[in-house]
């Protein structure tokens, strides 16, 4: 298995300057290699830059390839939408290649080290994962951030407390009215909040609400229309008004799952496998916020 996996990359044209690549509805595996994530390319005038670098050095080398064609232009920076690594071990590709400024939470550094062998390196074929490395975040905002790169406006937004994760950020474009949400938002598959919180979750709703956007871009999911926060928001709309009413009818904790099912969202992707843990640490955590 010497020769490098073959991601296939094709660049889907979501609005005037913004190009992503955007994975398959299912965890990672050795079949995907990791391209199960949702990565752009925002075009300025002199530069590209990045919203979630993805897996592996591979396949952020095979998306620039992709891009290329479209134009041979440099990636100015990267910029990384919180710390699960399916988002953002393609960043040393970017480093090395053209020292892109590196801009994510600072849980990226706190959490991992160079040595680390972190999920990708456990779950992708050697392959996909060959010349990866971790490397730090360079700026590592705790408040709203501005910065603008040829003329092009990033508001890059921080929760300001667990969400997803223990600190997730979401990307907007004011000029092109594009948000890009990591994974503070999916669509087409059930998320995983085995890191987050539902509070923090409805809040980050709240906050991206708040921005004006006719392009969303998930984390995960192939939904980029206007529409695309709508399935989210309804999942932990839904998710916490049932855990309140389940406690106010004394539900106990080893009952949630079977009071508590979110059949409307049995046809998403990934509903078997995830759902029901996240019913169990959302009662869990709203529990322990009521007993506080």
């Amino acid at each position: 298995m010497n020769s490098t996996f073959d991601y296939k990359l094709k660049p889907k044209k979501v609005s005037k300057t913004v190009w992503c690549f955007l994975g398959a509805l299912e965890g990672p595996s050795k079949k995907n290699a990791g391209n199960m994530v949702n990565t752009c390319y925002v075009k300025t005038q002199n530069s590209f830059v990045v919203v979630d670098s993805g897996p592996s050095y591979q396949y952020a080398k095979q998306a620039y390839q992709a891009m290329s064609k479209i134009a041979s232009l440099p990636v100015k920076a990267v910029i990384s939408t919180h710390d699960h690594d399916d988002h953002w071990l393609g960043n040393s590709f970017y480093k090395d290649k053209f020292n892109s400024v590196i801009i994510g939470p600072q849980a990226i550094n706190k959490n991992y080290k160079a040595s680390d062998e972190t999920r990708m390196f456990r779950v992708l074929p050697e392959n996909a994962i060959k010349g990866t490395k971790i490397i730090p975040v360079d700026i590592t905002p705790n408040k709203s951030m501005d910065i603008t790169i040829d003329s092009e406006e990033f508001e890059i937004t921080p929760i300001g407390e667990k969400a997803h994760t223990q600190e997730d950020l979401f990307v907007y474009l004011p000029k092109q009215k594009v948000l890009f949400s990591g994974d503070l938002a999916m669509n087409g598959r059930i998320t995983s909040n085995r890191d987050g919180s539902i509070v923090g979750e409805l809040k980050a709703i709240k906050m991206m609400r708040s921005k004006d956007w006719t392009v969303f871009v998930a984390g995960h999911g192939l939904d980029t229309s206007k529409n695309a926060l709508d399935d989210a928001e309804k999942y932990f709309t839904l998710l916490h008004k049932r855990i309140l009413k389940a406690m106010d009818d004394e539900v106990d904790a080893e009952d949630i799952t079977s009071i508590i099912k979110m059949e409307e969202f049995k046809d998403r992707a990934m509903f078997k496998s995830l759902n029901a843990q996240n019913i169990s640490d959302a009662y869990t955590e709203i529990e322990f916020a009521e007993e506080e």
